[in-house]
């Protein structure tokens, strides 16, 4: 894959004004498999789609939780993404022991961004092979958050990334006007519809190869507190009703082969 000699590191321009080795790390999110986001005015939901590299091994883990308001998808390097949210569990526990209030999500994405950035600027250093989609509620609210390996991140209604993630984003912005006032169980099937119209037509959505994460807030009516609805992930048998209801009418697949896909990205 090798250009020329502007592509050896990643803080020489070429004469063109590119960075090559930004480029080649995000052409790893695009060989990922696809994740979506959606935000709505109480709660924001993660649905990813989850690879293994052959039949004899396990799905690789596409969403974690960082902390109770806080989570993220991938779509890229894994291992980039296990470093970043270390870092970003350190943050959130640090904030709470030095403010006694958890992090601003603005505040921990912006963390990330300024560390990739750096990554472009040491020669020693290469860019983070991985984009994620960051979902949490704090005082303002619900947010949405897109990271990517240039360390440029930008606020959200929705968003999709990996490989095909743009028949995902066509659904989205064909939906985009009812997203706002979607509840917790719209959102979700939303997010698995859109997730859907990126597969292969020989591949189907399964309790096994999906996942989905959802936070938000209730109450708050007429005045009132909100609660927090802490960063809830659902895995195997808790997707059953959440498949069933979102692919209702077009026949639900419980269990798939596995495909033989790349280890490195997912």
């Amino acid at each position: 894959m090798f250009r020329n000699n502007y592509d050896n590191d990643a803080i020489t321009f070429s004469p063109q004004g590119r960075i090559f080795q930004i480029e080649y790390a995000s052409e790893a999110v695009k060989q990922g498999s696809v994740t979506v986001g959606l935000c709505s005015k109480t709660h924001v939901a993660l649905v990813a789609l989850k690879r293994n590299a052959e039949d004899l091994s396990s799905y690789q883990k596409k969403i974690i939780s960082v902390d109770t308001h806080l989570g993220l998808s991938l779509a890229g390097l894994a291992s980039d993404a296990r470093v970043l949210s270390n870092f970003m569990k350190r943050q959130a526990l640090a904030s709470k022991m030095t403010y006694g209030r958890p992090i601003p999500i603005e505040r921990i994405v912006d963390q990330i961004g300024d560390r990739a950035q750096t990554n472009t600027q040491n020669y020693s250093n290469r860019p983070y092979g991985v984009g994620l989609l960051v979902a949490g509620v704090d005082d303002t609210g619900p947010h949405l958050f897109e990271f990517q390996p240039s360390g440029m991140t930008q606020e959200m209604v929705a968003c999709a990334i990996g490989a095909r993630s743009q028949m995902a984003r066509t659904y989205l912005e064909r939906n985009l006007d009812s997203f706002h006032d979607c509840g917790r169980e719209d959102l979700v099937t939303h997010g698995l519809k859109a997730l859907k119209e990126s597969l292969n037509q020989d591949k189907e959505l399964t309790i096994e190869n999906a996942s989905v994460g959802v936070v938000g807030v209730s109450g708050g009516g007429e005045g009132g507190k909100r609660k927090l609805e802490g960063f809830k992930l659902y895995d195997g048998e808790e997707m059953t009703p959440l498949l069933e209801r979102a692919l209702a009418g077009e026949g639900l697949k419980v269990q798939e082969e596995g495909q033989g896909e790349s280890m490195d990205t997912s």
